[in-house]
């Protein structure tokens, strides 16, 4: 049986766990003032893969439920998380996880709102936080027109692997991985919802070679890859890397959107 594409993380939830960035702790500050959050109110969080965010909330004192369907990132994010007593993982999909009648201040999604399914998401979402609960999705993208290996590196994946997309987010041939995306009029159409805005925020992340293959070889759209091609296309990037000084200073910008609970 294949593999769902949003749950392929999880053959590699130790390389994922290990290559994947965090989030600018500036954005989790944020989130929790916006969100109001104190000691005793839980934060939903949706997806949480190994626990990158949720750690990161989890320092900051705040009470976290995490819902994450994939059983590998559930068990490295339950060992991420073994220091913070305030987190709950539960292993399940946000479409079919019962509240219980729970409601929270904060949902937030960490580079996993795209998988929900988007015709329950925002239903499900509002049902979940009290009124005037925040949503937050967000997700880090690379910022390529930053970056100066990226002709470089548009010249690698074009010689190894010259039928793969230039749409995916890490593809360094695309420079605006969230042009068709619509959040004010996503959030318009679900109802439930006002006050949505978009947020950025702007970091870089280093990258030795076997660092940033490894961060490559946890994408869904490369592990979809026949593997003489990917190990081809790792292998090229790998290479150009070393031909550029050894390290890739990757330009990330964190988009964040968000919405308050009507």
């Amino acid at each position: 049986m294949t593999t769902p594409q949003r749950l392929v993380f999880g053959e590699v939830a130790e390389l994922y766990d290990a290559s994947r960035p965090t989030y600018p702790q500036r954005l989790i500050d944020d989130l929790i003032e916006l969100a109001g959050l104190h000691h005793g109110l839980r934060a939903l969080e949706v997806g949480a893969g190994t626990g990158k965010a949720t750690t990161r909330f989890a320092a900051r004192g705040v009470s976290v439920l995490a819902v994450e369907p994939s059983a590998a990132m559930a068990a490295v994010a339950r060992r991420n998380c073994a220091a913070y007593p305030q987190v709950q993982i539960i292993e399940t999909d946000f479409e079919r996880w019962d509240p219980a009648g729970e409601t929270f201040s904060l949902l937030y999604s960490a580079q996993a709102w795209h998988w929900i399914d988007p015709e329950v998401r925002f239903q499900r979402a509002r049902a979940a936080l009290a009124p005037g609960g925040l949503l937050a999705a967000f997700w880090n993208r690379p910022a390529w027109g930053r970056s100066e290996l990226r002709d470089a590196l548009v010249a690698a994946y074009r010689t190894a692997a010259p039928d793969l997309a230039p749409d995916g987010p890490m593809h360094p041939a695309n420079q605006s991985p969230d042009a068709d995306q619509d959040w004010p009029g996503d959030v318009a159409a679900a109802g439930g919802f006002d006050e949505a805005a978009v947020r950025f925020y702007e970091w870089n992340v280093d990258y030795r070679a076997d660092a940033y293959t490894g961060l490559l070889g946890t994408l869904s759209e490369i592990r979809l890859l026949d593997e003489e091609q990917r190990r081809a296309l790792l292998a090229a990037v790998g290479e150009t890397i070393g031909e550029h000084g050894g390290t890739l200073t990757m330009p990330l910008a964190t988009r964040v959107c968000l919405a308050r609970a009507a």
